[in-house]
This record gives C-alpha cells, structure tokens and sequence, in this order.
C-alpha cells in the first residue's frame, strides 16, 4: 500500500513540531507543500525530494502527492498548523477517491489558535470557534452569519485570516459585526507572525481592535463576556471560585 502522510507543521519552526510529524517527514522520500511552507523546513530535509506549488494551486498540490505515491514513493503534504483546521486533509481524501492503493495518514500540529493562545495567555481556556475571515472558498454572508451566531453565544472567538492586500477592511467589517452584540471595551489580542521570528502580540479592546492594522500573518482573539487583562495578557476565566 502506497503511503502519503498529510502533516500538520505547526507555525513552521522544528521546535514547535511534534516529534510525530518529524518522523512522518524523515520516513518520508518526498515533501510536497506550498513554497513558502517548505522554505520554512530549513536545512534538516534537504536531502528530500522536495516539491512547491504556489498559492492557489492545491489541488494540483494533492494530485502531485498521489502522482509521487504511486511511483512507489512515501510522500509526506506539509501544511502550516493542523492540516486538518483550514489545511488540505479533507481535500485530500475527497481527491484520493480517485485514486486506488494509496493510504492517507493525517498528523496533527499546533494550529494558529493553539499557538497564538499561548503567547497571549490563555484566551481560550473556556468554549470557543474559530472563524476565518477569508472569503475565497466561503461567501462573506456565511461569514457574517457565523460572527454573529459566535457573538450571540458569547463564544471566545479566534479569527482567522483577517486581513491580506485585498481585503485590507475585513478585521473591521468583522468588528462592525460583532459590536452589534458586544460591549466596545471587550478584551480582545491579536498575534503576529507566530512561532516565528518578530512574533508581537497586542492586547486591546475590541472598540480598538476595529481600528488595528493586520496581516495575513495574523491571529485575532476576541473575549467572552468574562475574559480580562491581567497583568498584560488576555485571560478568559473557566469559572473556579478562588478564595
């Protein structure tokens, strides 16, 4: 039976991988994965097969894989974070229905809510949802349904993909939304370029949070009703009584 891994990488750097997706990778004859993901593997795999595709081309990414895997070759797709929260593993196994003899593996990683929770505290130490704000694969009316159904139930919400070169005003449109159902001095963070060189994190109301200029790179937490700023980090109580 022929072999794809379908890995998780995390933010990207070794250190913040599972030992699970290191070995997945060092099994593997061939990575496959978008150039910037597999620039960000360093030096270790280099004597790896080694295969890009560039934005906007993931199916041809995942057809790439089978290709490689019925050559006989163990192949592992590298996403950033969890391949399996806005990552390629359900395109893959829609695609490998196609395909015979070929076994898929996901390994999970540390996906961009996990990690950016941690450098912000513990935002999400309560129920919470991930949102993405990108309207490429979901129409914006779906996305404006889920931040208001999220805010409706007073879940901590990590947003996802908030603004890029062409949707500059997308974290304030989700701002605007929200606001109809919550309080302008929530506590709110957002993170830069986690699990990377220059990680920053910010912490904000989210009255202030409608005016932030963000990137792609970016990870934004809006509070529940009891999330708080404490001593500088974004902190969402479970509910313990502390004496």
């Amino acid at each position: 039976m022929n072999k794809i891994y379908i890995v998780g990488m995390g933010p990207g750097f070794e250190s913040m991988m599972t030992k699970q997706a290191i070995d997945a990778l060092e099994a593997s004859d061939v990575i496959v994965g978008y150039t910037v993901y597999i620039k960000l593997l360093g030096e270790k795999f280099q004597t790896k097969e080694l295969l890009t595709t560039p934005m906007r081309q993931e199916k041809e990414r995942c057809h790439l894989c089978f290709k490689k895997a019925l050559e006989g070759k163990t192949v592992s797709l590298v996403c950033s974070g969890d391949a399996g929260i806005y990552g390629l593993a359900s395109l893959m196994y829609e695609i490998g229905q196609e395909y015979d003899n070929v076994e898929l593996s996901v390994i999970p990683g540390i996906t961009a809510a996990n990690s950016g929770a941690a450098v912000l505290g513990a935002p999400l130490n309560h129920d919470f949802c991930t949102i993405s704000l990108s309207d490429l694969l979901t129409p914006w009316d779906k996305i404006e349904k889920r931040l208001v159904a999220a805010a409706e139930g007073d879940f901590v919400i990590a947003l996802y993909n908030p603004s890029s070169h062409k949707r500059k005003d997308y974290l304030m449109r989700a701002c605007d939304i929200l606001l109809r159902a919550i309080e302008p001095d929530r506590a709110c963070g957002y993170v830069e370029n986690i699990g990377r060189e220059g990680t920053s994190y910010t912490v904000c109301t989210l009255g202030e949070l409608r005016g932030a200029q963000v990137n792609m790179f970016t990870t934004v937490f809006i509070g529940n009703e009891g999330t708080q700023i404490i001593d500088g980090k974004l902190v969402t109580r479970r509910g313990y009584q502390i004496e």
